[in-house]
Order: C-alpha cells, then structure tokens, then sequence
C-alpha cells in the first residue's frame, strides 16, 4: 500500500437512484464482482474460472457448492486455495459488493459482454471482469495513453497538459493513471478542450454540464484506469479529477469496490492502460517505476512507445532520454503524436491553449529578453538590470508559476508551443 494512503477512503456517489441501479445489476454481474473480492484470485485466475463457468456456477464452485470442471479442480488445488476460498466466499462478502456498488454508482462489464472494450478483447492478459463510471464508449475514438513521474517539473505538467489538450481537439481519447504529475496534468489537458469547445457552442462550463451531456463527439473524451476500487479515491487530492473524467469520459478499474490501493495492484492497471494505448506517450520518467512498467507492457503489444526529451541533468527525464537511447521516437508535440498514429493530416482548429497564469506586462518582459537558450541568474542580472536578490525573486516567482525552470544553476524559458497548423 502507498505511504501516504493513511486508510481513509475518500468516496463518491455519481448515482442516487439505487432501485435503479440495483435492477440494472445482474446476478451474473454481482457474483462476477464478489468473485473479484476473492484472495488468491487474481487476473489470470479469475478469467479461468470465467472461461469455463458462468459467473453463478464459479460462484458457487468457490463456495464448495459446486463441482468445477477439470482445468478449475486443478487449479483450485494449488496453495490450500479451496480451504480458502470457501471460508472467503460467503454470501455476506457478496452482499456487501452489491452494497458497495449500488451505493455509489459503479457499473459492471464482464469479458464477452456487448460493452466490454473492444482494445482489450484480444490482449494478451484482458481483465475478467471491469468496474467503471461513465460511457465506455469513449473508447472507441483513436487512442493515447500518456504516463510519467508523479514528482513532474513545471516543464513536464506544462507538456502533458498541453500535448493532452490538442490530441483531444483532435478527437483522441487520452487514457492515463490519474496518478499525481504528468497523469493528472495529461488528463486536465484532455478535460480543458472539452471544456473550450462546450463554451464555444454555448453549452457552458463542464461543472454546469449534466452527466454524458457534453457536445457529441465535440473532442475525445478522456478515460482514466485506476488501481484502487472505484470507491476509494486515490491520491484523494484527485477526487475532484475522478469525478470530471467519470462523468465526462470514462473511469475503469478491475479492482472490487473497496479495494484500497495496494502496491501490487499498479502494475496490474499499468497493464490494462498499456492494453487500451494505441500509442503511449511517456513526458517525464525516471529509469524505473510505474511509467517504464506501463512501457514494457506497451512493447510486449507492440504498442508504439514515444517519448518527451529532457535535460540530462533532470531525473525526471532519465528515463525518457534513455528509451530514446534505446531506439523510442522522441517528440515535442501534440503533432508528433498525430503523426504516429497516422492522424498528421489532422489539425487543431483553434488558439494555443496555454494552463498557464498569464504574467504581468513586467513579467512578460523579463520572459521576452531571456527567450532563446539556458541562462544563469548573473545573465539575468545583466539583462533585466535588477538587483540579485530582486532578480532571484523573480526567478523564483516565474518557476512556481511555470515559465521557467532550472536545472543545476542553468535557468531556460519554458517557451508556448506553435499551434497545430
């Protein structure tokens, strides 16, 4: 488990009509999701079980109700899994799923179903069973999943969101972690072109906008592959972000509802995110952790993995430089990505879209004159006439704002990219 998950559960309700809800629930889907709850019963065996018994028959073939079939009775034999399972497996256990799920909205798809995602139907390790909020649907745009550090520099959050921004002006659906960092910057991004195009057709902000009500196909609608239960928001500084991209979007997961966010369960959702990439987009990584995790799932299927460069003398980027070492295309833009998936004849219609807080006329000098190549602060000190201190200050005002960043004494402009055209 994370450290900083101090075992409160942050939840949310996007559903508040249970008697519908709970019709809409079938017991295949219910036993499906208690099975999910099981100990010992991870991807791999949940999705044999899955193969050879409907949901209710494995159900109770867990429980001892049942007789498995031969390839189940030899995998339930391994590791005292039947003494187990049959102590776990308890109609209370099954209940408080219902419970949990009907409680705050969380939808079921199992593999084979209509509304199972199509991308994941012939991976090499699909998911059972998926819990999700929102339209699934958003999946059947084209499809980028961006990843990276979770501690991104201001230059990094500034890239993911921008370059997340004008592939969903495209109608790329960007799919990501909802980790801190270059996750939740990409899917920000995704949600602010949303936005710009609702207000362009006078539907207004997306907070004012009903559930799944946004402009049809207005911009590619983002999707976010969680780690946790759907119920237990993690980190809980994205709570709100969860909600935006449910209710906008999509939010998956195969964890059961309740699940806190073990450490074991990251790889497995890096997996699925790999799963649903038609190319994967790495802004800022170090040279291990969860983005070159989710890279080596993406190269075992043949994912296209492309990559942000950095300074050598950020860690944050050590991981993006080396896999351009290694042979990943490097890119500096929404373009590249478009290019990659054969999309360059496409472009963004409108203005640069820039996170950004907009300087003041002062500020905006001081960028102006440094524009260009790296600089030190007696660099500064010359151009903009300040004193050292006043001139640190500023300095140190335009990073945390994120016009500049600096690397090892070395300051450099982070300029505004050129529209797509």
């Amino acid at each position: 488990m994370p450290p900083d998950y101090a075992g409160e559960r942050c939840r949310f309700k996007l559903n508040s009509q249970n008697s519908v809800l709970k019709n809409s629930l079938s017991k295949d889907q219910i036993a499906a999701a208690a099975l999910c709850a099981l100990p010992k019963i991870g991807p791999k065996r949940l999705m044999t079980l899955l193969k050879h018994h409907d949901p209710q028959t494995a159900w109770a073939v867990v429980q001892g109700r049942s007789k498995p079939d031969e390839v189940v009775s030899a995998m339930l034999r391994v590791e005292g899994l039947v003494t187990l399972l049959r102590h776990r497996a308890t109609q209370d256990l099954q209940d408080q799923i219902e419970r949990r799920c009907i409680k705050a909205g969380i939808k079921i798809t199992i593999f084979g179903d209509e509304n199972y995602p199509r991308a994941l139907v012939a991976d090499l390790a699909p998911p059972a069973v998926l819990f999700y909020f929102g339209d699934l649907s958003a999946l059947n745009s084209r499809r980028v999943g961006m990843v990276g550090t979770r501690s991104a520099t201001a230059s990094g959050r500034y890239l993911a969101s921008h370059i997340a921004h004008d592939l969903a002006i495209n109608d790329v659906c960007v799919v990501s972690g909802l980790a801190r960092g270059i996750d939740a910057w990409a899917h920000r991004g995704a949600l602010r072109a949303l936005e710009s195009r609702a207000i362009e057709r006078g539907a207004g902000r997306l907070a004012d906008r009903p559930v799944g009500r946004l402009a049809v196909r207005a911009a590619g609608r983002p999707v976010g592959v969680v780690a946790s239960g759907l119920d237990v928001v993690y980190p809980r500084e994205n709570a709100q972000l969860w909600q935006d991209i449910a209710r906008h979007g999509a939010l998956v997961s195969e964890s059961a509802p309740g699940s806190p966010p073990d450490a074991f369960r990251f790889p497995l959702r890096n997996r699925i995110l790999a799963a649903l990439s038609e190319v994967l987009v790495v802004v800022e990584s170090r040279d291990t952790g969860g983005s070159m995790i989710t890279v080596d799932e993406a190269q075992k299927r043949d994912v296209t993995v492309l990559a942000v460069p950095g300074s050598p003398r950020n860690i944050a980027s050590n991981g993006t430089n080396q896999l351009i070492q290694q042979g990943c295309l490097p890119i500096i833009g929404a373009q590249d990505v478009l290019v990659a998936l054969g999309l360059d004849n496409r472009r963004a219609q409108e203005n640069i879209y820039d996170p950004r807080v907009r300087l003041s006329t002062s500020d905006q000098n001081l960028v102006s004159m440094m524009i260009g190549s790296p600089f030190t602060l007696d660099d500064f000190v010359i151009r903009s006439c300040l004193a050292t201190i006043d001139a640190a200050v500023s300095l140190g005002r335009l990073e945390a704002l994120g016009w500049v960043v600096e690397n090892s004494g070395w300051w450099e402009v982070i300029e505004v990219r050129q529209p797509l055209h």
